[in-house]
C-alpha cells in the first residue's frame, strides 16, 4: 500500500477517513513531503474547481476590507485563510502569490482566474522562489503570469516605497510589521533614529516622515538600500536619511558610543530550523546587547523575530538578557505581533511567527 500511494502524483485531491469510518473532508495529498495531507474542505465530496477558489479568496477579500484600510496588505495568508501553503500579497493593482505547497502549484491556474474577475488587477506574479518549495518536490520560479507591467508600489503611513515583484525579496514587502511600524512611527517627532537590518528602509523612512530629524539605515544588501534612498527621494525626505552598507552586528558595534533617541533592529530569521534554534536565540540576544547600548536614556528599542523556532519566552528572555549585559534597564511598553491581515489558524502555532517588543530604557 505505501508503495501505491508513492506514485500518487504530488498535489492531487484524495478524500481521507478515520479508522472509525468517520470521512474527514477532501485533502491535497504529496507523497514526497513531510507534510502529506493538507485540509482543503471538511466536505469529503466537494468539487475543487474555479468557484471553489472564488469562494475562498472571496472570504479572503472580504476580511482585509474590514480589517485593513488600504488595498495594500497580504490577500492570503495560507492555512489561516483556508488555503494550505498560498500567500498572495496586494499591491493596489498589482498581486503576488506564492505557491508553497504542490496543491496550490497545481490549482495556479486557477487562482490566477479567480483573483483577475474579483479584483481590478493590472499583473499577477508569481513568487514560486522558497525553499518551502524544495520540501514539496517543486522546482523554483519567479514569472509573470498575467498582465505586462508589474511595478508596484506601496503607500503607507505618507512614504510611497517602489517595490520589485520580480526581483525584490519574498513577495516584495513586509506587510506584516505595518501595525508596528505605525507604533514605531508615532514615537518619532524630533527623534535621531537608528533603523539596523533596515531591508528598504521601512521602519527609518516611516519615522523621517513622522518627523524624525535623522536617520540612519543599516543592511548589508545594496538593492536593498537603494530601494530605501528611492523611496526616501519619492517621499520628500532624502536629505535627513543616510545609508550605511555594512553587517548589522558589525555596524552596531562601530557605532558605539552615539546614542539614538530610537533604535530598531529587525533582523531576518535567526531561527529559520529547529536545528538552528539555540543558536538564534544567542543571536537575538548579542542583537539586544548591541543595541541597548545605542539607546539615549529615555529612548526607544524596539526588537523583533519572525523565527517561528525561537518561541516567545525564550525569545524575550534573550532580549531581557541582552538588555541586562549592556547594562540598561527599561521597561516593556508593548510585545505582539503580525497585523490582522496575517490571521493566525489556531493549530498552527507557527502562523504566529511574528514577535515584537517595543522598550522604553531608562
Amino acid at each position: 500500500m505505501k508503495s501505491e500511494y508513492r506514485q500518487m502524483a504530488p498535489g492531487g485531491l484524495v478524500q481521507i477517513e478515520g479508522d472509525d469510518g468517520v470521512r474527514l473532508g477532501t485533502f491535497m495529498f504529496n507523497p514526497r513531503s513531510l507534510i502529506a495531507a493538507r485540509l482543503l474542505d471538511r466536505d469529503p465530496a466537494v468539487l475543487i474547481d474555479v468557484d471553489w477558489i472564488r469562494a475562498r479568496l472571496g472570504e479572503a477579500i472580504a476580511l482585509r476590507r474590514r480589517v485593513c484600510d488600504t488595498n495594500f496588505h497580504r490577500l492570503v495568508h495560507a492555512e489561516a485563510d483556508r488555503l494550505p501553503g498560498l500567500v498572495i500579497d496586494r499591491y493596489g493593482d498589482v498581486v503576488v502569490l506564492q505557491a508553497n505547497t504542490a496543491g496550490m502549484d497545481r490549482l495556479s491556474p486557477l487562482i490566477v482566474e479567480a483573483l483577475t474577475g474579483l479584483l481590478p488587477l493590472r499583473a499577477v506574479v508569481a513568487r514560486n522562489d522558497s525553499s518551502a518549495r524544495r520540501h514539496e518536490g517543486l522546482t523554483e520560479t519567479v514569472a509573470l503570469l498575467s498582465g505586462s507591467d508589474s511595478s508596484a508600489e506601496v503607500m503607507e503611513g505618507g512614504v510611497r516605497f517602489p517595490v520589485d515583484p520580480l526581483g525584490g525579496q519574498k513577495t516584495g514587502w513586509f506587510f506584516d510589521q505595518r501595525p508596528n511600524r505605525d507604533r514605531v512611527a508615532a514615537l518619532a517627532e524630533g527623534a535621531r533614529v537608528l533603523d539596523v537590518f533596515c531591508h528598504a528602509g521601512a521602519f527609518g523612512l516611516r519615522c523621517a516622515v513622522a518627523g524624525a530629524r535623522d536617520v540612519t539605515l543599516v543592511d548589508s544588501s545594496a538593492p536593498a538600500l537603494a530601494q530605501a534612498e528611492q523611496a526616501a527621494a519619492l517621499s520628500g525626505v532624502a536629505e535627513k536619511v543616510h545609508v550605511l552598507r555594512d553587517d548589522a552586528f558589525d555596524a552596531m558595534t562601530g557605532l558605539a558610543g552615539q546614542q539614538f533617541d530610537m533604535v530598531v533592529c529587525d533582523p531576518p530569521a535567526f531561527a529559520p530550523t529547529r536545528k538552528d534554534a539555540e543558536a538564534g536565540l544567542r543571536a537575538y540576544g548579542r542583537m539586544a546587547r548591541l543595541a541597548a547600548a545605542l539607546v539615549a536614556p529615555g529612548g526607544f528599542l524596539f526588537v523583533a523575530s519572525c523565527s517561528h523556532h525561537a518561541q516567545l519566552e525564550a525569545w524575550a528572555g534573550q532580549i531581557a538578557l541582552g538588555l541586562h549585559r549592556a547594562r540598561r534597564e527599561g521597561r516593556i511598553l508593548f510585545t505582539g505581533g503580525a497585523g490582522p491581515d496575517h490571521p493566525v489558524h489556531p493549530h498552527l502555532p507557527e502562523t504566529a511567527y511574528l514577535k515584537v517588543q517595543l522598550i522604553q530604557l531608562n
